[in-house]
């Protein structure tokens, strides 16, 4: 089968339904196909889930316990513009237009073709120009607390006051901020910083740029580890 979506074309979706079965196909299919896939059950672990990702798109179920996919979307659209494909039951013309009502992108009726689903994504992506988040970043001081990280300078502060980086741990941070709110696999981390012949001081590494920018590192807020991942770089 020929892929609709190039590799170029990488985003990462959120997969928002109740229905495991679906939920685990679509997620499986669509990391088959070049995608960053997270996945929520809810409303409730879908909004955990954008506290701490930027999405591209979320594909998102009409019909889900508590909290519909309409009334998701709906208060979703107070304060985020994120692309949304709402998957709704054969004939729920309500619900169709009720989910165009509340916000979202576009609709697709259960039950559909995967292509169809990767043509739609690719649709709605093309209307919707993607934030190029590099370049941002390349001009933009990251805000980690009381801290300030100059991407183009690699200097940090801490409340105004230049904090001394080793060169180990400089390194480790400007990988980091090049991904910031991204998860990185401890592998991609200790090849992009060099430390493949000593992979043991990554962890040494981390701790010690923990103690530089977070106020608590025993509980991390802006370095965190993301169990069974990698490591992800969040900021204010």
């Amino acid at each position: 089968m020929n892929n609709p979506l190039k590799k170029s074309d990488k985003v990462h979706v959120l997969v928002v339904d109740d229905d495991d079965r679906l939920r685990l196909l679509l997620e499986r299919y669509l990391k088959e196909n070049n995608l960053l896939v997270s996945a929520a059950r809810d409303a409730y672990e879908a909004e955990k889930l954008l506290g701490l990702f930027v999405f591209d798109l979320l594909i998102v179920d009409v019909m889900m316990p508590g909290l519909s996919g309409v009334e998701f979307t709906k208060d979703l659209r107070k304060k985020n513009n994120v692309p949304v494909l709402m998957l709704t039951a054969m004939g729920e013309v309500e619900n169709r237009i009720a989910g165009l009502e509340s916000g979202a992108d576009d609709y697709l009726s259960k039950p559909f073709e995967p292509k169809e689903l990767l043509l739609r994504i690719k649709s709605i992506l093309r209307r919707v120009p993607r934030l190029d988040e590099a370049a941002v970043l390349q001009s933009a001081k990251l805000k980690l607390g009381s801290c300030e990280y100059d991407t183009d300078t690699g200097e940090l502060f801490k409340n105004g006051e230049k904090v001394r980086l080793t060169p180990a741990e400089a390194a480790l941070l400007k990988v980091f901020s090049d991904g910031v709110g991204r998860i990185l696999s401890r592998e991609d981390v200790i090849k992009k910083t060099g430390d493949e012949n000593n992979p043991r001081t990554i962890d040494v590494q981390i701790a010690r740029l923990r103690n530089k920018i977070e106020n608590d590192p025993k509980v991390p807020k802006y370095l965190q580890t993301i169990r069974g991942k990698g490591y992800i770089l969040l900021t204010d």
